[in-house]
């Protein structure tokens, strides 16, 4: 079959899109079935050595520069012939894990006699290539002790081959294909390729195209295309995907194949855990408005035989993707499923016409500055204050300039002596550069208010602000200004004209391509990018990294505008202020002429589309300042089809629909974050029915043990929540890791939010295990280095990035701006100043100035199982305690040594309202116990906890399948040793450790039958 053109597609797909018939999201998130995150690197070839994925990681020439010739094929290739003296360089941070990797490519040569494809290593005794020698192509890994390599024989000259060398721990295994076939495979240890080759990191190292790091000559002529790094092992199926998608023309988008599925199989009638007990269930009756879904619970009573202490089982209740059942009023019935036994549960729903409730904001923040962090009961520093020192310390040392030399570059201003500029997803070429800038401010403004412990540190955090937003000041006031008095400019945001010199609007940022004609962006203008990537966006531009696609601009202008707003808040700063107002009014200048459907396609679109929190900063920009078309385009960033279904409000998550399955999660959390700030600024019900709705959903259907949301292997997109709720097993688990830690840092803001209008108990129950078991444990354990995706298959490790904070990610965005405020959420206070709420159990004193009282909490929480609180002042003002989920064995209260007599419910605040007096004391005990957290749709698959902690098993390798446990079912700590006071326990061998205390290989989830 004759070779088609390789496709460089721009797929228009929901994550999910071909398994759910739900709307399209544009873009290229899927490249023949595998999802982008996977991808670490792609060199197409085609007239230059650019990185097409969006790391932006680009090759050189070694040596002279290789020649590119037109192909019957693939249209234009690389040639390197064997009397030039040059070759291609990649990077060598792209292999930088300790995890499996996929290298694929194209070739064809003239005579097959002697050419390196590809080597990596540091010397000719340590090193990993792929060749083909004397019509032999050859992947091997040589060290001083050992070579190993697999083969395939007769490889035919001046034909185009595709090889794929998959190098997988977990398997041990090197493998090689050819032309979509395994041809061979061979046993390598299940250490990662660094390690293997002996090297500490990859800086050392030299990643070589065509040429050899022995100093070999090239002997053929060889012609490369499409050459491929994946950090993942990919499946055969893949492999074959990538070769048929050029074969015959078959783009493989969005649809995972079951062959692909690693994660082992259990029989879907076989009842797991606790269900093998269960012995009874119990209906419910649940009462819902007219229009909208019903909420139901996710656990329903229960009875189990054989002295089973639970009360209560999981149910999975189907999950409409409309509202037609409750279209008036009346009663109908829905059937769930309890996963793996023929219970089936029945909800009795009772449709009426009422109005909706629309609770008040009860409840706000302290501010940073009133709160300080403290060491434990025993005078040791506790995570809190290592990891904020980690940020806070390094965030000291870091240069503003790196922060501003893409705004700078952008204006075509000159850099000052020695800047320089970050690198990552912040390089020349980025389109979504400044993205960094925007959480540096917020994370410096935080830094400041929460350094009163060292005023030389406050100060030198208020010198980096000032310098930051002077800077960002003196650029925006540019912004659409003739460079002379009387000299051609364009004032108006909707008249900005091409670049100079060009037919149309583009995103080239390199050095030869990028516009820098200021005065024609309209007033205002302050970003690290021209506007074209905006304008784009209006026209249709889809997301990718081709100089006519786009990367999330209101993405990056969402964090640029919260971060000078922040600046304002925290310190005053007036300038910071009239910046974000007037990109403001640039940014309403332009939405305004927008027509609905236009906007609807805007926001749908996959990453191109993903404005972050828009809304929530143009609505905190009206509350800031009362100017209403602040608040009016806040309103334009409502996404339609999520929130309300349709244009016409026909359902969507304002009525309780689950209209975010499959979609990228990072892209939507912030969206609903700021549906709650509309609500606030508003009082539009639906507002808020869209942020509660959503966090319910997202917490119980969607949600792995730390905290963490998405995942998911359906869609093959590892930022995206599965397709279908509660099948975090059938369609969760991506192998690209599970938790983007950026997600759970917005989840956690989403949470905070919602309490100031219901102070709910769950919600910081699901602030605690977030904070504890994902933020905590996303951070490097001596640096600030951070995890993108957490991963949590068996024998998994965290990879950390960022050490230096020279280069982010998103998540190491949000990284800077959560170790900044570890503060923020322990107190909370009444709006009217008369109740106190203590929501978490952190060492710290609380300054309510307002009140004139201090309380400072003691306590080593979680290496000790109390805290106690003393109060310095005096006044009336209620107490609420919170009382966690988690707290089954007990909570018990004492106020100057006389215990209370109380009846609490675990799940709960406990209200103390009384007149306290200078020097009371309030201890508080809750007795931790060991307990199972099942997957919903896998109950098997479960994670261990000892109260608030998930404790991850220490492994020492990879692991092909869950490690088997067997704990006992009427008591599950009862053959698990250890010492409370360190959190670290054994239990038959396997020793158990806090989640944020892991820094090698783990398992956070278990494969646990009962005994």
């Amino acid at each position: 079959m004759k070779l088609a053109k390789l496709l460089t597609i721009t797929i228009m797909a929901l994550c999910g899109l071909f398994t759910t018939g739900l709307r399209a999201q544009e873009g290229d998130q899927i490249l023949d079935g595998i999802g982008e995150t996977a991808l670490t690197a792609r060199y197409v070839f085609d007239g230059d050595l650019r990185d097409w994925s969006r790391n932006n990681l680009h090759a050189q020439y070694n040596g002279t520069e290789v020649d590119f010739v037109k192909d019957d094929v693939f249209g234009e290739v690389a040639w390197l012939k064997p009397e030039d003296i040059n070759g291609i360089k990649l990077p060598n941070k792209l292999i930088t894990t300790e995890e499996s990797l996929t290298i694929s490519g194209w070739f064809t040569l003239e005579s097959a006699i002697g050419v390196s494809l590809l080597d990596f290593g540091a010397n000719e005794q340590n090193h990993f290539s792929i060749g083909v020698f004397d019509g032999n192509l050859i992947a091997k890994i040589v060290t001083k002790n050992k070579e190993v390599q697999t083969k395939k024989e007769d490889i035919k000259p001046k034909n185009w081959h595709h090889f794929a060398v998959i190098y997988n721990i977990v398997t041990s295994t090197l493998e090689l294909y050819v032309d979509g076939k395994l041809e061979d495979t061979t046993k390598i240890s299940n250490n990662g390729l660094l390690q293997l080759l002996g090297l500490e990191s990859s800086d050392n190292s030299n990643f070589y195209i065509g040429q050899a790091i022995t100093g070999e000559k090239r002997r053929d002529q060889v012609k490369l295309h499409d050459f491929r790094v994946y950090h993942v092992a990919l499946s055969a199926q893949q492999i074959q995907r990538i070769y048929r998608s050029s074969m015959e023309g078959e783009a493989v988008v969005n649809e995972r194949q079951q062959e692909d599925d690693k994660l082992p199989k259990f029989d879907p009638d076989t009842p797991q855990l606790f269900n093998a007990y269960l012995k009874s269930i119990e209906d419910i009756e649940v009462t819902t408005n007219v229009g909208e879904l019903p909420r139901l619970p996710s656990y329903v009573q229960a009875e189990y035989d054989q002295g089973i202490n639970k009360d209560e089982v999981r149910v999975i209740w189907p999950a409409p993707k409309d509202n037609e059942n409750v279209q008036k009023v009346g009663t109908y019935t829905v059937e769930g499923k309890i996963p793996g036994t023929s219970f089936k549960p029945k909800a009795l729903v009772s449709v009426k016409d009422a109005s909706l409730e629309a609770p008040e904001r009860m409840v706000t923040s302290f501010k940073l500055s009133q709160v300080h962090l403290n060491k434990d009961s025993k005078g040791r520093g506790t995570k809190f204050i290592e990891n904020r020192d980690k940020f806070v310390n390094t965030l000291a040392k870091t240069d503003p300039d790196s922060f501003l030399y893409m705004f700078r570059n952008a204006f075509g201003v000159s850099q000052p002596q020695d800047a320089k500029p970050l690198g990552v997803w912040d390089s020349q070429e980025t389109k979504l550069r400044g993205h960094a800038t925007g959480h540096y401010l917020t994370a410096i403004a935080q830094a400041y208010a929460s350094s009163s412990y060292d005023e030389q540190l406050k100060e030198l955090f208020a010198q980096k602000m000032n310098y930051m937003v002077e800077t960002l000041y003196d650029l925006s006031k540019l912004s659409g200004q003739p460079i002379n008095s009387g000299g051609e400019h364009v004032s108006d945001p909707t008249k900005v004209p091409f670049g100079p010199g060009k037919t149309d609007y583009n995103s080239d940022l390199s050095e030869q391509g990028i516009r820098n004609d200021y005065w024609n962006w309209g007033t205002g203008y302050i970003s690290a990018y021209p506007p074209d990537q905006f304008i784009m966006l209006e026209s249709g531009a889809t997301y990718g990294g081709q100089n006519d696609q786009i990367w999330a601009p209101y993405y990056t202008l969402h964090k640029i505008l919260a971060g000078l707003l922040d600046v304002y808040e925290i310190s005053g700063n007036k300038k910071a202020l009239s910046v974000a107002q007037g990109m403001g009014d640039w940014v309403s200048a332009r939405m305004v002429e927008l027509p609905t459907s236009t906007l609807i396609s805007m926001w749908n679109r996959y990453i191109a589309g993903e404005y972050g929190g828009m809304n929530e900063v143009m609505a905190r920009l009206y509350r800031l300042t009362g100017t209403e078309s602040y608040l009016k385009v806040a309103g334009l960033f409502d996404n339609i089809k999520m929130f309300y279904g349709d244009a016409q409000h026909t359902h969507g998550l304002a009525k309780n629909v689950d209209t975010f399955r499959g979609l990228h999660s990072n892209q939507h959390i912030p969206q609903i974050v700021g549906a709650l700030e509309m609500y606030r600024d508003t009082d539009e019900v639906e507002y808020f029915k869209i942020a509660d709705n959503f966090w319910f959903k997202a917490t119980h259907d969607y949600m792995y043990s730390i905290g963490g949301v998405a995942g998911a292997r359906n869609p093959a997109n590892a930022e995206c929540f599965p397709v279908q709720p509660a099948t975090l097993y059938e369609n969760g688990f991506s192998s690209g890791g599970q938790n983007e830690t950026c997600a759970t840092y917005n989840m956690l803001k989403l949470t905070r939010d919602l309490f100031f209008f219901e102070p709910k108990a769950q919600l910081m129950d699901y602030y605690e295990r977030g904070l504890y078991n994902h933020i905590l444990a996303s951070v490097a354990k001596d640096s600030p280095a951070n995890t993108y995706h957490v991963p949590l298959l068996p024998g998994s490790v965290k990879h950390f990035g960022n050490p230096d904070m020279t280069g982010f990610t998103c998540c190491n965005g949000t990284a800077i701006e959560s170790s900044t405020k570890l503060q923020n959420s322990i107190y909370f206070k009444g709006k009217d100043n008369k109740s106190l709420y203590v929501n978490l159990f952190i060492p710290s004193t609380l300054h309510w100035t307002e009140r004139n009282i201090e309380i400072q909490q003691v306590t080593s929480f979680p290496k000790e199982d109390n805290t106690t609180l003393k109060v310095t002042g005096k006044g009336r003002f209620d107490l609420k305690l919170r009382v966690p989920n988690w707290a089954t064995n007990g909570y018990h209260v004492s106020i100057n040594g006389k215990e209370m007599d109380i009846q609490v419910t675990p799940g709960s605040y406990l209200s103390i309202d009384r007149k306290w007096k200078n020097g009371d004391i309030i201890e508080l005990s809750m007795p931790f116990d060991f307990r199972l957290e099942p997957v919903m749709d896998q109950q098997n698959i479960a994670s261990l906890f000892y109260g608030p902690v998930l404790l991850a098993a220490q492994e020492e390798s990879p692991l092909t399948h869950w490690r088997k446990v067997t704990f006992d079912a009427e008591q599950i700590g009862k053959f698990i040793k250890g010492d409370p006071s360190t959190l670290e326990f054994n239990y038959k061998g396997i020793e158990f450790k806090p989640f944020y205390q892991s820094y090698g290989r783990h398992s956070v989830y278990l494969d646990v039958s009962l005994d």
